[in-house]
């Protein structure tokens, strides 16, 4: 008795000394079982505390890994901050090109409408939903996918003509993922060929090693979860052993609605919307000092590697084993 009461205590008192100061207010023993219990309001807060980026993108408490085995991005907003200066140009010029028109003018989305239109999922979703929205009497599907098709193409020659660029960090999450053997997947409610263009924006060998789910690759786009679900199918890979990194509440509830972890990078549409249930919130992956150990810190797996308590409780011939 005296052996295993003596190793519940260093487990303690390991768990205190690893968490630190920041962590270490969030537990409270448990009364006859010598174990520490976390209060469910301060779950996220010690958590993100333990795995905190460092200013040099070294976060996380080293050693302690968990079993990260996908990154999963959403494209547009998160892999280059395209809506407003493609997606929404492009839509526009279709317009135009086909004489489209609410009223005696050209249909036109400024950036004020378009934030609110970006709400839904998909370009032909989005389509539909504003010619309800405006009682556009001659808006059906077969015009919107025409018109779908022309907006795709037009967007590709603007990412071509390299006016987007990637957002920062980007490429470097990606390379740190590949060099550890984690899957990376692009799932976006975009056109396949629209995603793959900005993929290919990362090079040709990294793009190679990316997998795209996309456009209509599943029946109900975000904020359902059947793409990020599909992705964990496809790729063989559990639930919550992804990151998923996300810049809109659609994306972020379809994450969610997946059983996945979600780390949130804003963007221009994005600013002002409601994250409350990211792991992680920042302005962008570079200045946000998102590393492929902080993805790993806050995926929501069990399934830790050994880091360090476990070992010392051997040494000390006081027994082994989780808690």
């Amino acid at each position: 008795c005296r052996g295993r009461f003596q190793a519940k205590m260093l487990r303690n008192c390991a768990v205190i000394a690893i968490v630190g100061a920041s962590g270490a207010s969030a537990f409270a023993p448990s009364l006859g079982l010598g174990r520490s219990v976390q209060a469910p309001a301060l779950q996220k807060a010690s958590r993100a505390a333990a795995v905190a980026p460092t200013a040099r993108g070294g976060g996380g408490v080293r050693g302690m890994r968990g079993a990260l085995t996908a990154l999963l991005f959403d494209c547009d907003g998160v892999l280059a901050d395209t809506e407003r200066d493609g997606h929404r140009i492009a839509f526009n010029m279709a317009f135009e090109e086909n004489q489209l028109k609410n009223g005696d003018e050209i249909m036109f989305w400024d950036e004020e409408l378009y934030g609110k239109l970006v709400e839904t999922g998909g370009g032909k979703e989005r389509m539909m939903a504003y010619w309800e929205q405006i009682g556009y009497e001659e808006g059906n599907w077969d015009l919107a996918k025409k018109l779908h098709e022309r907006k795709t193409t037009i967007f590709s020659d603007l990412i071509a003509s390299g006016k987007i660029p990637l957002r920062e960090g980007v490429v470097r999450l990606v390379d740190e993922a590949l060099a550890e053997g984690i899957k990376v997947a692009v799932c976006s409610t975009s056109n396949e060929k629209a995603v793959s263009q900005i993929v290919k924006m990362m090079g040709e060998e990294r793009a190679s090693q990316i997998q795209i789910f996309a456009g209509d690759v599943v029946q109900f786009k975000k904020p359902a979860p059947d793409v990020y679900e599909l992705a964990s199918n496809t790729l063989k890979v559990k639930p919550e052993d992804c990151m998923v990194i996300e810049d809109s509440c659609i994306g972020l509830a379809a994450a969610k609605a997946a059983k996945m972890s979600c780390i949130v990078t804003k963007s221009t549409y994005t600013q002002n919307e409601d994250f409350e249930d990211a792991e992680l919130i920042v302005d962008d992956l570079e200045s946000g000092s998102v590393d492929i150990v902080t993805c790993e810190g806050l995926t929501q797996s069990t399934s830790w590697e050994d880091w360090g308590i476990d070992k010392d409780i051997q040494n000390a011939n006081v027994g082994r084993g989780r808690w």
